[in-house]
């Protein structure tokens, strides 16, 4: 292993690469300063080549890496027709289940039987620990095994841009319950998932707004709602404290139901009227002066709809969803040609149709400007990106494993993915990942000189020795299955192509194919040393022998494609 090949400056010589600029690079914090694109391209439908390397690009920013299988199921569709597949969802998964019972250790779940599900439970007490971890595994088994379709990772996008916290929350079916919720609203309409996540009980104890009342208002909500939710902190975001301080007053009188916290089935939240503030509500100029008239009894709770109203009749609001959503799945620089050309025209859009989140992801993806070459291998690969990636394209997990070994296989990628900087269901702050807002980085934040590392060895395990599962498990890649998938393993340039056309961001430039050729073939001449130890594999099943002879040749040529800094973009 060659440390340089990890250095995090690498990465961003491979960006200035691709983009045709040479700036002085000396970190990754200021990188946002000195690389430039030179993009012009809109909305305009894209109307190019959709060939392979058109199609893995638009696969792999809405999947969490890409497989084989992904690249033939859009094989003999058109672009139109491969992005209403992908915004098409798909039947929802079973809900977690207790696979956290061990006799052995003294687990048993009284309230729950193994291999049942937790979710109409109560309170779970001691066991509510050991339930966030089986959501937490039931996010990951849902993005690994995902369809081809961009639902998955739309609801990490909502998770990152609306997130709660898991282990501040502390009860299991009120998180299930908000990644239920995001599910549902994924591709929906934005002011219904607002509404929703205001009212969501997980949401309400989170960001405390079910202790929010006329006593003592609590102004978490009503600042998040209008910073983080839905206007964000623009240069033209000029709201002021005192509206934070009315919003919140709004806000007063929803609770979640206290007095059936720990009883089973679904957890209620309701308007309490004696709680609510009744006074009017003022806002700032940035608002136009809209007042809010206070109200009284039952009729207190038509006040979140008009302040929902409000937030959503300002143009900030579309403008800034629609730049979290070219950040995430495009790039992370807007500049004011990417500003007129693309974000103006998509929060249009948005807005015109009353928030309809489904045609503004349609037009993004199907636009020349997403399609733009520089747009390619533009982005760092998130640890969800990476390692469930690479889970992904090799087909890795147990065969028919136990529910022991299915928790702990799942429960492996979650603290893996963690060390790298990214435990799914817990972000860092109310704020989301800093790697998909925080300027002037962004996703260079994914690597750090300790997270590259963990990355290339988690590459490294996988090829040799197996990636661990538990203390008694390690998973190997099962390399020559992986190549029966592709469609030509037993042509040496064709199957390099491949594995890099999925595996890469940027395409593999010559010198890169000859390099790997040259460990492929051990040093032989003729591409027919590879074709021919393939078939014998194929002709001799079970022989060890012939196994070993493509196995010692294709462990290191992976390896290397593996370590390529390319191999960390998308």
């Amino acid at each position: 292993m060659k440390n340089k090949d990890y250095h995090p400056n690498n990465y961003q010589q491979l960006l200035q690469k691709h983009r045709k600029v040479q700036p002085k690079v000396t970190s990754v914090t200021d990188a946002e300063h000195t690389i430039s694109r030179k993009i012009t391209s809109g909305l305009a439908p894209y109307t190019g080549d959709w060939d392979e390397d058109q199609q893995a690009h638009l696969l792999k920013r809405v999947l969490f890496g890409l497989t084989p299988e992904d690249l033939k199921a859009i094989k003999e569709l058109s672009l139109e027709e491969t992005v209403d597949h992908l915004l098409t969802k798909g039947t929802p998964p079973a809900p977690p289940i207790n696979d956290y019972n061990d006799s052995s250790e003294g687990i048993e779940d009284p309230e729950v039987p193994l291999g049942e599900t937790w979710i109409h439970a109560g309170h779970g007490g001691d066991y509510e620990g050991l339930r966030t971890i089986s959501l937490k595994n039931w996010v990951i088994k849902n993005f690994t095994n995902q369809s081809t379709s961009l639902e998955e990772k739309m609801i990490l996008f909502w998770h990152n841009l609306l997130p709660i916290q898991t282990w501040d929350v502390f009860y299991s079916k009120l998180s299930y319950g908000y990644f239920d919720m995001l599910r549902t609203n994924c591709f929906g309409n934005f002011k219904t998932l607002i509404r929703e996540l205001t009212l969501d009980p997980a949401m309400l104890l989170f960001l405390n707004g079910t202790f929010n009342n006329k006593e003592a208002p609590d102004e978490n909500y009503g600042r998040e709602l209008q910073e983080l939710f839905c206007l964000g902190k623009g240069p033209n975001v000029n709201f002021t404290e005192p509206d934070v301080q009315a919003a919140a007053r709004v806000l007063t009188g929803w609770v979640v139901d206290w007095e059936h916290f720990y009883d089973p089935g679904e957890l209620k939240v309701f308007f309490y009227p004696p709680f609510h503030e009744t006074s009017d509500k003022e806002f700032s100029s940035f608002y136009g002066n809209r007042v809010i008239t206070g109200k009284s009894g039952d009729d207190g709770a038509q006040e979140l709809d008009e302040l929902l109203d409000m937030l959503f009749d300002h143009e900030e609001t579309a403008l800034y969803i629609c730049r979290r959503l070219y950040r995430f799945f495009v790039y992370h620089e807007i500049d004011d040609t990417t500003k007129s050309e693309v974000i103006v025209p998509l929060a249009e859009l948005f807005r015109s149709g009353n928030y309809e989140i489904k045609p503004v992801l349609e037009k993004l993806l199907l636009s020349e400007h997403f399609h733009d070459s520089a747009n390619q291998g533009a982005m760092i690969k998130s640890p969800t990106e990476f390692l469930l990636g690479l889970w992904r394209m090799f087909g890795m997990g147990l065969d028919s494993p136990t529910l022991s070994e299915q928790k702990d296989q799942y429960s492996s990628l979650l603290w893996q993915m963690a060390n790298q900087g990214m435990e799914l269901g817990d972000p860092p702050s109310v704020s989301g990942w800093p790697a998909y807002y925080q300027e002037p980085s962004f996703d260079k934040y994914w690597i750090t000189t300790d997270t590259i590392t963990n990355r290339a060895l988690v590459g490294d395990s996988m090829i040799y020795w197996g990636y661990w599962i538990n203390s008694d498990i390690q998973l190997p890649v099962d390399l020559i299955a992986f190549l029966k998938r592709l469609n030509n393993p037993e042509d040496p340039n064709l199957m390099l192509q491949e594995c890099g056309l999925m595996l890469l961001g940027i395409k593999m430039e010559d010198t890169t194919l000859t390099n790997l050729k040259a460990i492929l073939l051990s040093g032989q001449q003729t591409d027919g040393y590879w074709t021919t130890a393939w078939y014998e594999l194929i002709e001799n099943p079970g022989d060890q022998e012939y196994e070993m002879v493509v196995l010692n040749r294709l462990k290191p040529t992976i390896q290397h494609l593996l370590q390529l800094g390319e191999a960390q973009l998308m």
